[in-house]
């Protein structure tokens, strides 16, 4: 796999024999052929693991016209908007969260430049926000997007109902056996693993993923994380001090408390459907959306 802003074009021989065990097979569908190294788009960039400034240290983040949410709150926001005053349904939230986070990664990291895109989806909401970028992603014109999706979820159909979206996506998208990531390009990472519910250590195979998608080592590509890194604690942060470091956040609703205390490359707000009562109700503060854009920059 090579990334837009590492030192070589594939992940180093670590990378690739820790990978090749810690991922169970997905089914997937096949293209003919074979994708062949290209000249690689190299610009000297700054990596997440340099992007972020943890509070406490000389230059924490000003955010004082944006409202940051707990977990609890969250998870409220959720709640009231799909019960009986606001209508909203689960597919509906996932599929303006999934657009969001689509829009996010072409503003970050556009095909012209970053053509090919490996999505490591959860098997929870998070999970799903992912499949549904995947399936948006390529409308907007990624040549090659990759969906390892390792614990399918058979909560709600709509993961189901997902899954079979991308199938039939055509050749853009598709699910990918460990080998065949490790015998492709990636330009860019979307960490779909865990969102704001999450809570306790993550299991495997997502442990591993995790450790090696981390491990500046490895040269991983450039990462994206949706709502929060994979693994982090939502209100809290990087509490060990040594997790995922994505170069891009996207928060979904609003930022979430651990984003007051670190600073990215990249954050986005994504979720241009809050009702203004809701709103009003929270208190909420957030970055203006422009025109007809489903993204709002925070920085």
């Amino acid at each position: 796999m090579r990334a837009t802003c590492v030192r070589s074009s594939v992940f180093s021989s670590a990378f690739v024999a820790a990978l090749r065990q810690s991922v169970t097979a997905a089914p997937r569908t096949r293209r003919s052929g074979h994708i062949t190294h290209r000249n690689g788009f190299h610009t000297k960039c700054d990596r997440g693991i340099h992007q972020v400034a943890m509070a406490g240290e000389k230059d924490p983040l000003p955010v004082p016209t944006t409202t940051h949410i707990s977990a609890k709150q969250a998870a409220e926001i959720d709640v009231k908007l799909m019960g009986p005053e606001y209508g909203f349904t689960l597919d509906q939230l996932m599929e303006l969260a999934g657009l969001s986070v689509a829009a996010a990664t072409f503003e970050a990291y556009p095909p012209t430049t970053h053509p090919s895109v490996l999505i490591i989806a959860g098997p929870g909401n998070n999970g799903g926000d992912g499949l549904v970028a995947a399936r948006h992603l390529a409308h907007f014109g990624y040549q090659d997007v990759q969906v390892c999706y390792p614990k399918r979820s058979a909560r709600e159909p709509i993961y189901g109902n997902l899954v079979k979206q991308l199938e039939t996506s055509g050749d853009a998208v598709q699910f990918v056996h460990v080998d065949e990531v490790l015998q492709k390009t990636t330009d860019v990472v979307i960490d779909a693993m865990f969102g704001f519910s999450f809570s306790g250590e993550p299991r495997a195979p997502f442990d591993e993923i995790l450790a090696l998608i981390k491990d500046p080592a490895n040269e991983p590509p450039p990462t994206l994380s949706i709502d929060v890194p994979s693994g982090w604690d939502v209100d809290q942060g990087d509490t060990t001090g040594s997790g995922l470091r994505p170069e891009t956040l996207v928060s979904l609703t609003a930022p979430k408390l651990f984003a007051k205390h670190y600073k990215f490359k990249n954050h986005f707000v994504g979720g241009r459907f809050l009702p203004p009562k809701l709103v009003a109700e929270y208190g909420l503060t957030l970055p203006k959306y422009k025109n007809a854009e489903q993204i709002a920059r925070v920085y």
